[in-house]
């Protein structure tokens, strides 16, 4: 009898992880289920890396290669490269692609831009990789090159959508200014911007941001929902760049991503929790913890810890600080804790001001942000409550632009 009960709860149990494991199905799924209609007896341009892979963690590149309508001819890299091996920063090399023997062409190296000779016979350029839903991550940047590079060779756009890790709901940061443009700030949309990359293409089009009228289509998700984060999703989870292997370490990005251009701060890169931690050698970790739990920040907690980096800032050293845990997603401002750390930093350890000894960074600091004016105001008296409304400023207009492409609720 008990046998019977075992077998029936196990089955129950395999058929509810069957039925529940996965909510979404993605731009390359819904392409598949189609039969690659909309690429049939097209020359296709493949932009991607490791992240673009159907539920099956089968590789778009391997996929379309494969279709019997489709004929890939090309592949394009973002940061990090097609197969995801070069680090933050690094130029990537173009090549073969060993199990295509496809040509890899970089688009993150001499040039950020396809150049003439890399579009020549390519009809339509298909986009699929995987955001952290962050403006400095520099993907919708490529996003954004391939596209107006499209419009100057009157090429079809065709992206396949993905989930925004941070959820569809988050919006937070100022939008880029003009003399902050960069490739970690490439157009006007807030540093968390709370859209997919198939809605950001669909703004980059719609608000004239391109310089001419984009042939673009939005192959477009099933199942997602505004208010999903990854893990609701039910779809694995590729490292989108060696630092964030897990989905859990997307919004950690946004968290404490600013900060890490310091050199004297270290943010987790090159220890074991990247982007959870915030630590330094002067620090006292357990007074550290205290300060910012003080903050009684909605949606956090922190604790004290003791770490080596394997490389990076403070490689080889012990560093304390504080680990940051996320106690209620909905309720936590990402972007403000960074600054709130340094905050409490310098009024504990008045002697060490990582930001206004680094001086050399401060070009990055402010890219990153999109504007001259944060890093200005936070310094006045180093308290955030000086800079956050300038930070905040333009979300509420943003987001009543946003809406007007939102292709989910």
């Amino acid at each position: 009898m008990m046998k019977r009960i075992f077998f029936i709860f196990s089955y129950l149990c395999l058929m509810a992880s069957a039925c529940f494991a996965q909510r979404v199905k993605t731009g390359i799924e819904v392409l598949k289920d189609n039969g690659f209609k909309l690429l049939e007896g097209k020359r296709v341009g493949l932009v991607t890396n490791p992240t673009g892979v159907d539920s099956h963690l089968v590789s778009d590149i391997d996929i379309l290669h494969n279709a019997p309508n489709v004929q890939l001819v090309a592949l394009y890299g973002p940061e990090h490269g097609v197969r995801g091996s070069a680090h933050a920063g690094d130029a990537v090399a173009g090549n073969i692609d060993e199990r295509t023997h496809l040509p890899v062409y970089s688009l993150f190296g001499k040039t950020r831009v396809p150049t003439d000779s890399m579009l020549q016979g390519i009809d339509v350029l298909v986009y699929d990789i995987q955001d952290v839903g962050c403006r400095s991550f520099t993907y919708i940047s490529t996003l954004y090159n391939i596209m107006k590079a499209a419009v100057k060779h009157h090429i079809k756009v065709v992206v396949l959508d993905r989930p925004n890790p941070l959820g569809g709901e988050k919006m937070e940061g100022n939008l880029v200014e003009d003399d902050c443009v960069s490739f970690v700030s490439q157009f006007r949309v807030p540093y968390v911007y709370g859209l997919t990359p198939g809605e950001v293409a669909l703004l980059l089009n719609g608000e004239g941001m391109l310089g001419g009228r984009c042939d673009l289509t939005v192959v477009k998700m099933k199942g997602w929902k505004r208010r999903m984060t990854y893990a609701d999703t039910g779809l694995p989870w590729v490292l989108s760049s060696p630092h964030i292997p897990e989905a859990s370490t997307a919004p950690f990005y946004s968290i404490t991503g600013i900060i890490g251009e310091l050199t004297s701060i270290s943010i987790g890169v090159g220890y074991t929790l990247p982007f959870k931690l915030i630590g330094a050698e002067w620090v006292k970790a357990q007074d550290f913890a205290d300060a910012m739990n003080a903050l009684h920040l909605p949606g956090y907690t922190f604790r004290p810890i003791y770490y080596t980096p394997y490389y990076g800032p403070g490689k080889g050293k012990e560093l304390q600080g504080v680990q940051v845990y996320i106690t209620d997603y909905k309720k936590a401002s990402l972007c403000d804790l960074q600054w709130y750390a340094l905050q409490e930093l310098y009024r504990l350890y008045p002697d060490h001001d990582p930001l206004g000894e680094d001086t050399k960074r401060w070009q990055m600091i402010d890219k990153v942000c999109g504007s001259h004016q944060i890093r200005t105001l936070f310094m006045k008296n180093h308290r955030w409550a000086d800079a956050k409304p300038y930070w905040d400023k333009d979300i509420d207009s943003f987001r009543h632009i946003a809406k007007k492409y939102y292709l989910y609720k």
